[in-house]
């Protein structure tokens, strides 16, 4: 004789049904994510190679990227696309957009902290154009090995009636008397770079900060034309303006601590960061990046004898 299931019943056996198909929805959506990360994590390198291109984002600054086809960093993007077995492809991009052609996110300092703007297309693998590790920027890219030295220095015109300080060996105290001479006087500084006034608290100083507009590569003609008294400027921009305008500017003491540059890729694509690492191990070792290093930056050495230790 059939007895029809109580409502109990029903519900129990409804429940049971539900909770398995719920188990095992978890189950495969958990296991499309771990998959689909680990593509993402373990697909750059593969990616690229499958392209047949390596995309080098940069800006022409400095001697990294000098914007006539050469740079120290075009150099050694050149050669580790070589060491793929690809074609290099340079992609220029500006300061303000360059993160957001790497990740995909355009984004804006705050600080050691960033804010992301919105959504833009990815354009690039790597960012190399002496870009300087600081916290925010550790936040979302992936930096790979150092390849540069830095710090950031204030830098007068030659005939401000500012003394250069006298250096000491505490770098805490030198920083102090640099920003001792800032008070009242006029400064430029740059937005998202390493050159961002609020990164050294320099608004604390009582400098009458500017926030430049124009690129990098013009802010000593700016203090040479007197637009500015002061402006902060990092070793290797300050090293080529040394070279470039002899007798026209001066270098009053630092502001920072030291620093280091280095390519930046997105976090996910860690197999093709570490393949450069690899690569740029072997080049250190077979004398070439010294060579390339040497070749854009001749005075390196004598500020930082420790950046090329065989060059001694």
């Amino acid at each position: 004789m059939h007895h029809p299931s109580s409502p109990s019943a029903r519900a129990s056996a409804f429940r049971h049904r539900f909770d398995r198909g719920l188990v095992g929805g978890l189950i495969v959506g958990l296991a499309l994510t771990v998959a689909l990360v680990s593509a993402a994590a373990a697909g750059a390198l593969a990616e690229v190679k499958e392209r047949g291109v390596l995309r080098h984002l940069g800006v022409p600054y400095a001697n990294f990227v000098t914007g006539a086809g050469d740079g120290m960093d075009v150099e050694l993007m050149r050669a580790f696309a070589a060491h793929l077995g690809v074609r290099y492809e340079f992609v220029q991009s500006d300061w303000a957009e360059i993160i957001g052609d790497l990740t995909g996110r355009r984004v804006k300092s705050k600080g050691d902290d960033y804010e992301v703007l919105g959504e833009t297309p990815i354009r690039g693998d790597v960012i190399a154009n002496g870009m300087t590790v600081i916290p925010w920027r550790a936040k979302v890219v992936a930096f790979a090995a150092p390849t540069f030295p830095n710090q950031v220095w204030l830098v007068s015109r030659a005939d401000l009636p500012v003394s250069p300080i006298r250096p000491s060996a505490v770098l805490d105290k030198d920083i102090a008397a640099t920003k001792a001479l800032m008070p009242r006087r006029t400064l430029l500084g740059k937005a998202n770079t390493c050159l961002d006034p609020e990164l050294y608290d320099i608004k604390a100083t009582g400098a009458k900060i500017t926030m430049f507009q124009g690129t990098l590569n013009e802010l000593v003609p700016a203090v040479i034309n007197g637009e500015s008294q002061l402006t902060l400027l990092d070793v290797p921009d300050a090293l080529v303006a040394l070279q470039k305008w002899p007798g026209e500017i001066k270098v009053i003491g630092p502001v920072s601590e030291r620093q280091d540059m280095a390519p930046a890729f997105r976090p996910a694509d860690n197999d093709l960061r570490e393949s450069f690492n690899q690569f740029l191990k072997k080049l250190k070792a077979s004398g070439e990046f010294r060579r390339i290093a040497l070749a854009y930056y001749p005075f390196v050495i004598d500020y930082f004898p420790d950046f090329l230790p065989e060059s001694r």
